[in-house]
């Protein structure tokens, strides 16, 4: 699981550069696609109950489960949300990142921010002993300190040779809430973060979910490993030792 979480953070970084004005967001699917089949991996995502992509691709008000599509551009100024999962050798890697693509108004940048930070407490606390509640509250109880809200519709999960495994990983709970984490669980932590109010909705493709304000959402993701000291990531940049061209 260290190879393949390096393979999906390695491509969740090249997709981020891909980035730019005019391309659609199929265009970054395709390139997902490809450095998927070059690494020798497949996608976590495509055909998974139905999903029609490689990686979910989620813009601005979407919040999670976008779907590439040659229609939409991306747009300078967009808040652009890279979903990445693949299977390498039976075993699964999982990531998200949330991109701006130039420059974005200071109240999205906080958003970014208040995501990135919740995810990074969120993983302190996944030590074992402890109980997924405690992750859980650790990020909501910052996220909504920085006045923001929690997608609580959607949860970070275990992660092995199956996409969704247990326990769930809820971003909202009481400390003493789930079942305790033990050396060698693997889990995604994964905080969905609403500038606005916490409530959403799916799109009539049954798949992107939307907030239901209209305002943006931010979703980052690592792929942690439960060790008997601290957490290890995954999922790390510095990680990516996989060679893909």
């Amino acid at each position: 699981m260290r190879r393949s979480g390096a393979l999906a953070a390695q491509i969740r970084d090249r997709l981020a550069d891909f980035l730019e004005p005019g391309i659609t967001t199929l265009d970054v699917d395709r390139e997902a696609e490809r450095l998927i089949a070059q690494a020798g991996a497949k996608s976590a995502f495509k055909g998974y109950k139905g999903f029609p992509g490689h990686l979910c691709i989620s813009i601005n008000e979407e919040v999670v489960h976008g779907i590439g599509s040659p229609r939409r551009k991306i747009q300078l100024g967009d808040l652009v949300k890279l979903d990445v999962g693949v299977v390498l050798e039976g075993w699964l890697g999982d990531t998200a990142t949330t991109v701006p693509v130039g420059p974005v108004p200071p109240e999205w940048d906080h958003l970014v921010r208040v995501t990135e930070e919740a995810l990074e407490r969120g993983i302190a606390e996944a030590r074992a002993g402890a109980r997924v509640g405690q992750i859980s509250h650790a990020v909501q109880k910052f996220v909504e300190s920085q006045g923001c809200s929690i997608v609580r519709e959607f949860v970070g999960h275990g992660l092995g040779r199956k996409l969704h495994e247990e326990p769930q990983v809820p971003n909202f709970g009481r400390p003493k809430d789930g079942p305790k984490l033990r050396p060698g669980m693997v889990i995604c932590i994964e905080p969905m973060v609403n500038l606005g109010g916490p409530s959403v909705r799916v799109l009539s493709d049954k798949w992107t979910a939307v907030t239901v304000d209209g305002l943006p959402s931010a979703h980052v993701e690592h792929t942690v490993l439960i060790t008997e000291d601290a957490p290890e990531i995954l999922t790390p940049s510095s990680r990516a030792t996989i060679a893909i061209s």
